[in-house]
């Protein structure tokens, strides 16, 4: 079992920069990919940005060059840098861990959730 701790919401004007992170338990970090989910209300859960276990990224077009997903497998911690952020930013952003170390971008490929952190952006 993995658990997924969120950190790092909270509120900020817009463009500015917001560090998310990602604390993961269990000893299987390492192998597994990590993405980062973002949920409105009344709208479904979407995919923000992943990272495979070797390092290869993906985004998703709305964030790519503002958003920068990495990884530390010493501290088993994924972040999402968050910069230039925008009122249309504004969410509670989900940590997701998949045991299979490839990246994909549907949320039912992963296995484990956190709980969430709020991020909101005023204009």
């Amino acid at each position: 079992q993995v658990q997924l701790v969120e950190s790092g919401g909270g509120l900020v004007q817009a463009g500015g920069s917001l560090r998310l992170s990602c604390a993961a338990s269990g000893s299987t970090f390492r192998s597994s990919a990590m993405g980062w989910f973002r949920q409105v209300a009344e709208k479904e859960r979407e995919f923000v940005a992943a990272i495979s276990w070797s390092g290869v990224t993906n985004y998703a077009q709305s964030v790519k060059g503002r958003f920068i997903i990495s990884r530390d497998n010493t501290k088993n911690t994924v972040y999402l840098q968050m910069n230039s952020l925008k009122p249309e930013d504004t969410a509670i952003y989900y940590c997701a861990a998949r045991r299979d170390g490839y990246i994909v971008t549907m949320m039912s490929e992963y296995d484990y959730w956190g709980q969430g952190t709020q991020v909101t952006v005023s204009s």
